[in-house]
C-alpha cells in the first residue's frame, strides 16, 4: 500500500490508528535529529505481533495497514511455548557448575600463588608443602634439584640375584637412568666383567668407565652422603668410549659362536632330495608326505656307498635324533614296507611357533643346559617388564626387548633335545618354565586370549615342538604335569595309550603345580620361573603367596563360610574332597587365616560352607 495516498487529495477522514502512526513517526524523527541517525530502532517480535518501545517505555503498536515481516525461508520459528528469557533446569545446573568451578579454580590458583610467593621470599626450606580446601588436599612437591648427569650408570648382573635386584630398585627409586648388563642373557659379556673387576661376582656398578663396586659400596656411599658428590664428580662429564657398552638389539657377541652342526644333518640334506616323498593310503587312512623304510635305505646305500646293515643303522640314528618319525609312531626305524616322514612334514608343524621353516640342524644341546638358559632369560624379562608382585606384564615392552629376541632363538633348540635325560626335579622345573614362557609368547603372537571359552584355542593350538613331538599349553599342564588327566570340562585325555609323550608324564599329581602354572590371566597365580634346586620349596612359597590374596582364600567365621579360589573346584580330582582340601590348605595359610580355619574345623559345630570365588580371566597387562 502506498502511504503517500493520505498526503494527496481525497478522503480526509483519518483512521484512529493513523494518529498512533503519526505520533511514532514524529517521535522517531525527533530522536534521529538528536542522534544524527536516520535509521529506525530494530523491532522486537513478541507472539504474533511486532511492537515498538518509545523513550517513555510506552508500548507502541505499528499501523494496522503496515505489512508484517516474514521469517526468512528455511528458518524455523522459536517455540512460542518457551519464552526466550526462561531458564531451563539444565541451564541452571550448568550455570551453577561453571560458577563453582571458577571459584574453586580461583581458590587453588590463589593458594598455589601464595606458595610460590613464599618460595620467592625464602620460605622455610621444606621441599613439600600442602594446604586443604573443602574436600580436597593439595600437596606441592618441589622437584629435587640435581646437577645434570651427562654420563652413564651401568652395572653387571645375573638373573634371580637378590643383590642385583636391590641395586635395580635403588636406581629406579631415585629416577636414575641406568644400563643393566645381565651376563646370563649376554654370556659373552662375562669375560668383560672378569677383565674389568677381576672376578665374576655381581652386581658390579660403574659410573662411566670407573668401577664403583657392589651393593655394599653403594650403601656405604649413600649412608655417608657421598653418593651425590661422587655422581656429580664422575657423571658430570660425557661417558667415554671405554665405559661398559650398552647391549645392542639384534647383535650377538662374537664369543657366542654357532653350535656345531649335527653329523647327520649333511646326510639328511642329501636324502631329502633322493627319497620319493608321496601321499599314500595305509590302514584305511590317507597319509601325506611319506616314504618307506626300504626307499630310505636304498638312498643311503647309494649316497654313502655302504652295505644295507649300515644303512639301516643310520636310519635308526635319524629316527632317534628326530629327523624322521614313523607316520603312526609305531617304531623307530625298520627296513621294508614301513612308512616314515621328515619332521618338517608333520601335520602339527604349522602350529609350532618355535619352528621357522626348517629343522634345526645343529647338534642337539643337553636338555638341562637349554632349560637353565631358558629360565635365566625369562627371569631377566620379569625383572625388567613385570610389576613388583609379578601379577602384571608389559607385553609390548617384552616383545620389543633383546631378551625376548634371544628367547625366540633359544626355543629353536628344543626341537630335537632329549627331555628323558632330565632328572625328576629338572623335568618339573623345565615343563613349568616352558609352560609359562609359552603363555607369554602366545599372548604376544596371538593377542588377548579372552575368557574361559575363548581360551580353549589358546591352550590347545599354540604349540612348540620339543624332542620331535608337539606340546601345547594344555598338553604340558594336563598331560605332563597332571599325569595325563582330563582338562576341566573335557571328555578326553591329552595323550592316548600309545603316545610316546606318556614317557615324560609324572606318575603322581603334585597339587602344588597348580600354583606354579601361569595362564596370562589376573586370576592366575603370579608368574615365576623355577630352578631345579629346591623346586618343592619354591612351589610351597608360590602357594602361600596365592592364598594371601583377596581372591585366594577368605574365612567368614560368623557365616561359617570359607571362600576358595575357583581353580580348586576345577581341579578337585587333584585336591580331594572338601574336608581334605581345607586340611591341606591350612599348611599354606598365614597365622590369622589358619587360626580361623582351624577353629571352624575343630569346634564341632554345623557344617562348613565352601564358596568358590569368581575367576578373573582378563589379561594381566
Amino acid at each position: 500500500m502506498d502511504l503517500s495516498h493520505h498526503d494527496q487529495g481525497g478522503d480526509t477522514t483519518q483512521n484512529p490508528d493513523d494518529h498512533v502512526l503519526d505520533h511514532y513517526i514524529q517521535t522517531q524523527t525527533e530522536e534521529d535529529e538528536k542522534t544524527g541517525n536516520g535509521k529506525l530502532n530494530p523491532p522486537r517480535k513478541s507472539d504474533s505481533e511486532w511492537e515498538f518501545v518509545s523513550e517513555n517505555n510506552e508500548m507502541i503498536r505499528p499501523h494496522s495497514k503496515l505489512p508484517k515481516p516474514q521469517a526468512p525461508p528455511g528458518l524455523m520459528e522459536r517455540s512460542r511455548s518457551l519464552p526466550e528469557n526462561v531458564e531451563t533446569p539444565a541451564s541452571a545446573i550448568g550455570k551453577f557448575i561453571r560458577e563453582k568451578s571458577n571459584s574453586f579454580s580461583a581458590a587453588i590458583t590463589k593458594r598455589i600463588s601464595s606458595l610460590r610467593n613464599d618460595d620467592d621470599e625464602g620460605g622455610d626450606g621444606h621441599t613439600v608443602k600442602e594446604f586443604n580446601l573443602v574436600g580436597l588436599k593439595v600437596v606441592k612437591a618441589l622437584k629435587e634439584e640435581r646437577k645434570e648427569l651427562k654420563g652413564r650408570i651401568s652395572f653387571f648382573s645375573r638373573s634371580n640375584c637378590r643383590d642385583c635386584g636391590a641395586v635395580r630398585s635403588f636406581l629406579r627409586e631415585r629416577n636414575l637412568n641406568f644400563v643393566e648388563i645381565n651376563v646370563d642373557v649376554y654370556p659373552g659379556r662375562e669375560k668383560e666383567l672378569i677383565e674389568r673387576t677381576g672376578a665374576a661376582s655381581v652386581p658390579q656398578i660403574f659410573f662411566n668407565e670407573k668401577l664403583i663396586g657392589g651393593l655394599v659400596v653403594l650403601n656405604s656411599l649413600r649412608n655417608s652422603g657421598m653418593l651425590e658428590t661422587k655422581m656429580e664428580e664422575i657423571l658430570g662429564r660425557k661417558c667415554p668410549e671405554d665405559a661398559p657398552a650398552a647391549p645392542v638389539y639384534g647383535f650377538d657377541e662374537a664369543e657366542e659362536a654357532p653350535a656345531e652342526a649335527d653329523e647327520m644333518a649333511s646326510i639328511v640334506r642329501v636324502v631329502r632330495q633322493r627319497v620319493p616323498i608321496q601321499d599314500r593310503i595305509m590302514k584305511m587312512k590317507f597319509v601325506k608326505n611319506c616314504f618307506s623304510g626300504g626307499e630310505l635305505v636304498e638312498a643311503l646305500i647309494h649316497h654313502l656307498d655302504c652295505g644295507r646293515r649300515k644303512a639301516v643303522e643310520i636310519g635308526k640314528q635319524l629316527a632317534r635324533k628326530h629327523f624322521i618319525h614313523h607316520v603312526f609312531g609305531e617304531n623307530e626305524f625298520e627296513d621294508g614296507n614301513h612308512f616314515y616322514r621328515f619332521l618338517e612334514h608333520e601335520a602339527f608343524i604349522p602350529k609350532c611357533h618355535n619352528f621357522r621353516g626348517v629343522v634345526n640342524d645343529c647338534e642337539p644341546k643337553a636338555a638341562a643346559a637349554v632349560s637353565q638358559r631358558l629360565a635365566c632369560i625369562m627371569s631377566a624379562i620379569l625383572e625388567t617388564y613385570a610389576s613388583d608382585d609379578r601379577r602384571h606384564l608389559d607385553y609390548v615392552g617384552i616383545s620389543n626387548s633383546e631378551e625376548f629376541r634371544r628367547y625366540v632363538i633359544l626355543v629353536e633348540d628344543l626341537q630335537r633335545i632329549n627331555p628323558l635325560s632330565l632328572s625328576h626335579d629338572e623335568k618339573l622345573a623345565f615343563f613349568l618354565n616352558l609352560h609359562n614362557a609359552m603363555a607369554i609368547h602366545a599372548v604376544i603372537r596371538v593377542g588377548d586370549p579372552g575368557g574361559m571359552i575363548d581360551r580353549r584355542f589358546f591352550f590347545a593350538e599354540f604349540m612348540y615342538v620339543v624332542g620331535g613331538h608337539p606340546y601345547s599349553l594344555s598338553s604340558i599342564e594336563n598331560g605332563i604335569l597332571r599325569s595325563n588327566q582330563r582338562a576341566p570340562y573335557s571328555l578326553v585325555k591329552p595323550f592316548s595309550s600309545g603316545d610316546k609323550r606318556m614317557e615324560l608324564a609324572f606318575g603322581k599329581v603334585n597339587q602344588l603345580i597348580h600354583f606354579g602354572v601361569w595362564n596370562a590371566s589376573r586370576g592366575s597365580p603370579s608368574i615365576r620361573f623355577f630352578t631345579p634346586q629346591g623346586i618343592e620349596s619354591q612351589l610351597r612359597n608360590a602357594a602361600r603367596e596365592y592364598f594371601q590374596r583377596d581372591d585366594g582364600m577368605q574365612v567368614d567365621l560368623a557365616k561359617r563360610t570359607v571362600y576358595l579360589p575357583r581353580m580348586i573346584k576345577w581341579y578337585k580330582s587333584d585336591f580331594g574332597q572338601d574336608k581334605e582340601i581345607l586340611k591341606w590348605i591350612i599348611n599354606y595359610l598365614d597365622a590369622s587365616k589358619a587360626g580361623l580355619l582351624t577353629h571352624l574345623l575343630g569346634d564341632g559345630g554345623s557344617s562348613i560352607n565352601i564358596v568358590y570365588q569368581n575367576y578373573d580371566w582378563s589379561l594381566n597387562s
